[in-house]
């Protein structure tokens, strides 16, 4: 019996320690000085002094947070005649649309009767007849400052095909908003920064992004899914290009502020990492002939436990196995004390208060949520699942 229950042990630990050292390693990577990439593209027709840009923002029922949105990018210190807004309003009130139409900006009405964010995207592209140097990918609740055109374009002229800008939190009003926001500080830390530091490509977000309108244009009709984010990485690193981090150049991005809206996020996100998975395991082979560094970590990225679910259940098991035996029990706290040393390491200083890490309280309920989510995951489900905002 304590044969058994010894094998059982050996093997949970197993099956999470990877994750555990996966964050642990790119967390330790993030404090040393980043080097210069030299993963740029060298083609001597795109050194602009300006670059023009479509800017997207696919829109679905929400009404309550485009139009500021889209006044708010309107208000860029950048050549007007440089840029220009489309936005692709997916079952959103007329009275909307009608309000979007008053200002100097396209509006797209599509009909879908299965509505994603890569068929708004699919069909925007399909409904432009203009070339730009660069489409900028961003959410209906993303706001920027007015210079940002001005430091993408500056990012542009070092021949980077793709980048993705530093999304950070615009509100911080309960203790989930703030969990979640410090979650993607996290993420910047350990899936961009570190990863650029070492030369490897920086992880999508979903927004904030640009790319190459010719290279977007041309792979924009391979995406399947609801991850969208995830199906760009993966053309873009077969392709061998680079994904390049911006951690100077903001996206304030509105973070789910209620547990019904985190949980429906975090079955999206989950949902997509499986179907990525799936999607990256048969080019693998490829990947190790060639030498595809950045393929090969991206596809490790897509079998990660996500990082809240290690805390608690590092915890649990190092205080469960511990009850059986101290012995057994030590390399389970281990594992805990690496993933809080990594996370705190990652969190950026000005958000490590005491008033924050006291909002972790909520984590325990959070994290649940996050394993009732496991059974609803469908990897061939390609439905939009639709977070609501607050008004």
């Amino acid at each position: 019996m304590w044969t058994f229950i010894h094998i059982i042990d050996w093997l949970l630990w197993i099956f999470i320690a990877p994750s555990v050292m996966y964050v642990s390693f790119y967390a330790l990577v993030s404090l040393f000085p980043s080097r210069t990439s030299k993963h740029k593209y060298q083609t001597s027709d795109i050194k602009h002094q300006t670059s023009t840009f479509l800017i997207l923002f696919p829109a679905y029922k929400e009404d309550c947070v485009i139009i500021h949105s889209v006044q708010q990018f309107l208000e860029s210190s950048y050549p007007k005649e440089l840029y220009h807004i489309g936005v692709i309003s997916d079952h959103m009130q007329e009275e909307t649309n009608e309000r979007l139409r008053k200002l100097p900006i396209s509006i797209l009405t599509p009909q879908f009767k299965k509505s994603s964010k890569a068929k708004a995207l699919q069909y925007a592209i399909e409904n432009t007849d203009k070339l730009y140097d660069y489409v900028i990918i961003m959410d209906a609740d993303n706001v920027v400052l007015p210079e940002f055109l001005e430091q993408v374009n500056a990012s542009c002229q070092q021949g980077y095909q793709a980048i993705q800008c530093h999304r950070c939190a615009k509100n911080c009003d309960n203790d989930v908003a703030v969990l979640d926001g410090i979650s993607e500080e996290i993420n910047n830390t350990i899936f961009r920064k570190a990863h650029n530091s070492i030369g490897l490509s920086s992880a999508l977000i979903g927004s904030g992004m640009c790319f190459d309108y010719k290279w977007f244009k041309e792979n924009v009709y391979n995406l399947t899914t609801a991850g969208e984010d995830r199906e760009l990485e993966g053309l873009l690193l077969r392709q061998g290009k680079y994904i390049h981090y911006e951690a100077d150049i903001h996206v304030f991005d509105e973070k789910v502020s209620n547990k019904e809206n985190f949980q429906k996020q975090r079955l999206r996100w989950m949902t997509a990492q499986i179907q990525s998975l799936f999607n990256m395991l048969p080019y693998i082979p490829k990947a190790i002939i060639t030498g595809n560094i950045d393929y090969l970590d991206k596809t490790i990225q897509q079998t990660l436990i996500p990082r809240s679910m290690l805390i608690v259940f590092t915890f649990m098991f190092a205080f469960l196995v511990t009850l059986l035996s101290w012995q057994w029990g030590i390399k389970w706290w281990l594992l805990f004390l690496f993933i809080c040393l990594s996370l705190y390491v990652s969190t950026p200083k000005k958000l490590r208060s005491h008033s924050v890490f006291g909002k972790i309280v909520s984590l325990p309920e959070l994290v649940w949520k996050m394993v009732l989510n496991i059974l609803k995951i469908d990897h061939k489900n390609t439905d939009f699942i639709h977070t609501t905002h607050n008004k």
